[in-house]
């Protein structure tokens, strides 16, 4: 498994303290099948996340996952050769990845484009080929005004500057808190335990901390089996992975989903290890039809295939 990149601590919103009313109906999705469909179909690993392409100086395009969670963008020590784009001397900086941490060089670009977004200058993280495939990924951190279309079904990836549109009429609307400018968050329910969701579209499965296991645990038996975490730094982490009761994304319910429980490093990093808490991977959210991230409305739309 290939984990989203991160490197800030970040603090969440408190959950709903209920499962969603009985009056409010609720539509449900049923995840079929362990690969969820892709927008990227050359992926050659199959992990089913988003990608984005990306001009670095004028160059590429180069081939990033777009990672909701990341605070800064990275590419291989592959395609910044490719580039022409200098190590000798760079700079080193911490990265912490969900299973541990390293130093890595930081270099300076003149410029990154995506759709119509132009960031200038712009500084990137190299790292090892850890993305399956990718050739780094691309950091929400300067979408704050944008808004980010995914059409899972059509293959379809658009970026571009908010509108403070609402959402089109069949969509589900849940309120986002960005913690830290970038990483959106949301209220989330698995089964009846409330949890804090952080939307990570870097990522291939949807993850636990032990907190969550423990409630689920004492409404439930989990049928588990062992599994492994590798992270961009190489550190690997192992933990069981069950099959859990239906999560609820608003009046969306998720069925047939599993989470892998491990007490993550980047778990006890941010101080979320004495809630439940998951990071919500491409396995449950690249079962939608439409996924919409709106940062200027704070806003994550989602409508389900029909």
């Amino acid at each position: 498994m290939f984990p989203a990149l991160w490197m800030a601590a970040l603090a969440l919103q408190q959950p709903s303290t209920q499962a969603p009313p009985p009056e409010s109906p609720t539509e449900e999705v049923i995840i079929a099948a362990p690969e969820p469909r892709y927008v990227a179909p050359t992926l050659r690993d199959r992990i089913g996340r988003v990608w984005a392409p990306v001009y670095v100086n004028g160059a590429g395009p180069l081939r990033l996952v777009l990672d909701t969670g990341a605070s800064r963008s990275a590419i291989t020590a592959d395609a910044a050769a490719r580039l022409g784009l200098p190590l000798q001397g760079a700079p080193t900086v911490l990265l912490r990845g969900m299973t541990g941490e390293a130093q890595v060089p930081l270099i300076d670009v003149e410029r990154l484009d995506i759709g119509d977004l132009v960031m200038e200058p712009a500084k990137l993280l190299v790292v090892q080929d850890a993305f399956g495939g990718a050739e780094g990924v691309l950091a929400a951190r300067g979408l704050k005004d944008r808004r980010i279309l995914i059409e899972f079904r059509k293959d379809r990836i658009e970026i571009v500057r908010s509108r403070n549109q609402r959402a089109p009429d069949g969509f589900t609307v849940l309120r986002i808190r960005l913690i830290r400018g970038h990483v959106p968050s949301v209220q989330a329910v698995v089964g009846r335990v409330p949890v804090k969701a952080i939307i990570d579209t870097g990522a291939q499965l949807t993850t636990g901390n032990l907190a969550l296991r423990d409630a689920l645990l004492a409404r439930r038996r989990l049928d588990e089996k062992q599994d492994k975490l590798i992270g961009v730094t190489g550190d690997v982490q192992e933990g069981p992975t069950s099959r859990v009761p239906p999560i609820y994304l608003g009046n969306v319910q998720v069925s047939n989903a599993q989470i892998m429980f491990v007490d993550l490093y980047i778990f006890r990093h941010w101080r979320l290890t004495d809630e439940p808490a998951i990071m919500l991977g491409m396995d449950v959210l690249g079962v939608l039809d439409t996924l919409i991230l709106d940062y200027r409305r704070h806003e994550m739309q989602i409508k389900l295939v029909r």
